[in-house]
């Protein structure tokens, strides 16, 4: 596996679903915790707050660690403890079976759990207000559409999410079953650079873009939701259901302090990065400042937007991609928006 390689964590929800009923019984290996620096008031008199993330810190974590180093978290009376998670779903399952408070998952995957298992969880909160997965393609290849897929090799982790974006788009130009997709695990890059396949989906365009070109390569990518796909959100906060019913304040403080975070990132967007940096895990996902610049400038605009800020959620964006994934065959059971989605004030 590429060691920069972001998308291991968007490996088949299929692969997880059999277990998470257990995981809501039993709690497995607990992710490594990240050490709290809120020095406002001493973690005595704070009340412990857990967030799992959806992968090793980087660039769209930046606003949890600057509320962290502001001191916002403990002014609301949290000690925010940061933690890796240890499988790729622990975000989710954990989450929902009460061994930490938020997580920061996937939107389709959350839909397809929720409706295939039933498990107490909600989302609160919108981190990216748009899609960060790409068609990505060397700019050799000349692939700008799906159109430009037919009779080529694309490259996928496994995941069938992303085989039904594939599906979604040549159907959308008319071009249905004549491109060839390949599992190719969790090396996305190295199948493109090294001729396996003409394209990947599953890629982002805020860490292997930048990367990629850090790297000396020309790229270029479209976008699934360009193409019969409907707008979503790329990542969301996660709450347990039995804390939003006996908790919410609790939830409500995390929140509060993570926009002060977010604000604060958008105006000082240098220092940002520099906690972020002094925050990551150099032995499993080592950042480098330049592809987390990047990635810093493509994230900003699309998690608060002038029309969404940051956190917000919209119904008809749920609604939609519900809609979607039970046309495509992916979900069978009736959901509606409002059984996954809460917005708090």
């Amino acid at each position: 596996m590429e060691k920069g390689d972001l998308t291991m964590k968007k490996r088949m929800i299929s692969i997880f679903l059999a277990g998470i009923m257990t995981l809501m019984t039993a709690c497995s290996t607990q992710p490594e915790e990240q050490k709290n620096t809120e020095h406002t008031q001493s973690a005595t008199e704070l009340e412990d707050f857990d967030i799992i993330l959806d992968w090793y810190p980087n660039a769209i974590h930046s606003f949890l660690y600057v509320a962290q180093e502001k001191g916002y978290y403990a002014e609301e009376g949290l000690n925010v403890k940061v933690r890796f998670p240890a499988n790729t779903n622990d975000a989710l399952s954990l989450t929902a079976a009460g061994k930490a408070d938020m997580g920061i998952y996937y939107l389709h995957d959350t839909i397809m759990t929720i409706a295939k298992e039933n498990i107490p969880i909600k989302s609160v909160g919108a981190l990216v207000q748009s899609p960060l997965n790409i068609i990505l393609s060397l700019k050799e290849k000349n692939i700008t559409s799906p159109a430009d897929l037919v009779g080529k090799k694309v490259g996928e982790s496994g995941s069938i999410i992303s085989e039904g974006m594939i599906k979604s788009n040549m159907e959308y130009v008319g071009k249905q079953e004549k491109v060839e997709l390949v599992d190719v695990g969790f090396d996305l890059m190295s199948s493109m650079t090294t001729g396996k396949v003409d394209a990947t989906i599953g890629c982002m365009i805020n860490h292997e873009v930048p990367q990629m070109e850090a790297e000396g390569f020309e790229v270029q990518y479209y976008y699934p939701n360009q193409y019969g796909v409907p707008d979503y959100y790329e990542l969301v906060l996660l709450a347990g259901t039995d804390t939003l019913q006996n908790n919410k304040e609790k939830i409500k403080k995390f929140l509060r302090a993570s926009k002060k975070g977010f604000a604060y990132t958008k105006e000082h967007p240098e220092e940002a990065l520099q906690i972020l940096l002094d925050h990551q895990n150099e032995e499993n996902f080592p950042l480098k400042k330049e592809v987390e610049q990047k990635s810093m400038d493509i994230l900003l605009p699309v998690m608060e937007t002038e029309n969404a800020p940051f956190l917000s959620q919209n119904a008809n964006v749920w609604q939609n991609n519900i809609d979607w994934l039970k046309k495509e065959g992916l979900i069978e059971n009736e959901i509606a928006a409002e059984d996954i989605f809460e917005n708090i004030d």
